[in-house]
C-alpha cells in the first residue's frame, strides 16, 4: 500500500474552498438570527461529523462545545442521543433533522418526524439547522477525501 499525502482541497482550488467557507460563515449568521443557541449548532456539527467519521471535524466541534462549557458527559453521549435523556426537545429535533440530511440515502423524514420536529423548532430555526447540516456535510466530504491530519494533540 502506498502512504502518500492526498490531495488537499482547500490548497488546491483555494477560491472554492473559501466559498464553502464564506457559506458556512453565513449559514452561522443565519443560525444566530434564528435563535438557534451555540451549542445546538455545534451539537449538530459534531454529531454529523460523528456519522461521517470525519475525524478532523469531530475535533474542530468538540473542542468549540468544550469552549462553550458543554460537559463531557453530553459530549459522549452524543451518539446515543436517541437513548439518553440528557438533551432537551429542541436538541433532540436539530439532531433529528441533521441525521435526516447526513443520512438522506436512507430516506428524509417521515411526515411524522417532521411535524415533531416543528412542534420543538421554528420554521426559520428548522432552516437553519437544515442549512448547518449541509455545510457540515460539505465540510466533512472535503476533509475526509483529503485525509485532514488528525494526530496527538498537546492540549
Amino acid at each position: 500500500m502506498i502512504d502518500e499525502e492526498r490531495i488537499h482541497l482547500s490548497r488546491t482550488v483555494p477560491s472554492a474552498y473559501e466559498k464553502l467557507a464564506a457559506f458556512s460563515t453565513e449559514v452561522g449568521k443565519v443560525a444566530k438570527e434564528a435563535g438557534v443557541p451555540a451549542t445546538t449548532a455545534e451539537l449538530v456539527q459534531l454529531h454529523a461529523s460523528q456519522l461521517n467519521g470525519c475525524a478532523y471535524c469531530i475535533r474542530v466541534h468538540t473542542k468549540k462545545l468544550i469552549a462553550l462549557g458543554e460537559s463531557a458527559e453530553r459530549l459522549v453521549m452524543l451518539p446515543a442521543w436517541r437513548e439518553s435523556g440528557i438533551y432537551d426537545e429542541r436538541e433532540r429535533a436539530a439532531l433529528t433533522v441533521v441525521e435526516s440530511i447526513t443520512l438522506i440515502r436512507d430516506g428524509v423524514l417521515s411526515d411524522r418526524e417532521y411535524r415533531d420536529v416543528l412542534d420543538f423548532l421554528s420554521v426559520d430555526e428548522y432552516a437553519a439547522i437544515a442549512w448547518i447540516s449541509v455545510a457540515i456535510n460539505a465540510f466533512n466530504r472535503v476533509a475526509i477525501t483529503g485525509r485532514y491530519a488528525t494526530e496527538p494533540d498537546d492540549d
